[in-house]
């Protein structure tokens, strides 16, 4: 999951006077610049991963999308979860399309709402894919959510939940494939974290917190997991170019994200789903307890 913005005044909104010049949109001109950008490609290895099993946690859309489809390109078997958050029933919609379109790939597909913050449903889910699809041989924790605010102004809701769903999630589906990956001596495991997981900014206390935890959660899985051929990694992400993204960020805060960025672009969410298979696929058999930034230089 990429990144939150900061809280911003509106004064930091205002765009910058111009003589004589005709200013269009910044969203739409935005949009538009990012259109012309060169699209990130799908890695060349084949049907390298035919007859595995991988398993997305928040599947439906944005980089755990890429990430479904990017497996089930490479000939995995995919499942993938979703939430409804809020009574937002178009998840529901968009995990049918994203089910529809890995169907057409060829490669089995199964896909169910469950709260990762719930064990119980996490357990059922992952018994659910192991008889559907007859086994598990990677997962991503890509599940995640923001509520940003000024830390002296969360509730212990916005608290709890993003901990709950970030964290607590991913230790709950850690947990629920570690004893089959353990009897298969065979597995690989990647949690998607966030570069403010490694450096925050302002109102981000409760999601920098998850995404920090997730890599220590990484590490510590890595080191008791190896012993059993299990490798563990993590991704940390930029600022990635979803919709949730592009709608919902001022277009002056993802052009200054631009300008951080040292190769001047903002990330795709196919750059996010290459490093995942990446790092699921015996080319990185040897690197375990590993944070990757994809990120464009955004740490730098």
């Amino acid at each position: 999951m990429p990144p939150r913005p900061p809280e911003r005044t509106a004064a930091q909104y205002s765009p910058a006077a111009t003589e004589a010049v005709r200013v269009t949109d910044p969203v739409e001109q935005l949009l538009e610049e990012m259109s012309e950008e060169t699209q990130p490609k799908s890695l060349g290895f084949g049907s390298s991963m035919r007859g595995r099993v991988a398993v997305v946690t928040g599947g439906a859309t944005g980089i755990g999308r890429a990430i479904a489809l990017e497996f089930a390109r490479h000939g995995a078997s995919v499942a993938f979860n979703y939430f409804v958050y809020d009574g937002a029933e178009e998840v529901r919609e968009e995990a049918e399309a994203t089910a529809r379109e890995i169907q057409h790939m060829e490669v089995r597909v199964h896909h169910a709402a469950c709260d990762v913050r719930d064990a119980a449903e996490v357990n059922r889910f992952v018994r659910d894919v192991q008889e559907e699809l007859g086994g598990i041989h990677i997962l991503v924790n890509n599940a995640g959510i923001a509520r940003d605010r000024a830390l002296w102004r969360l509730t212990d809701e916005q608290w709890r939940t993003v901990l709950d769903t970030n964290l607590t999630g991913a230790f709950h589906m850690i947990r629920a494939v570690a004893p089959l990956f353990r009897r298969q001596s065979d597995g690989k495991i990647v949690n998607v974290s966030s570069v403010h997981g490694i450096r925050s900014e302002f109102g981000l206390a409760n999601y920098s917190a998850s995404k920090a935890g997730l890599l220590g959660l990484t590490r510590s899985a890595a080191l008791e997991l190896g012993p059993s051929n299990v490798n563990v990694n993590a991704v940390a992400p930029g600022y990635i170019r979803t919709t949730r993204l592009t709608s919902g960020v001022p277009a002056e805060i993802l052009d200054t994200a631009r300008e951080r960025a040292v190769l001047g672009r903002l990330g795709d969410p196919q750059d996010v789903a290459n490093v995942v298979l990446f790092l699921c696929s015996e080319y990185a058999r040897h690197i375990t307890g590993a944070v990757i930034p994809v990120d464009g230089g955004h740490l730098l």
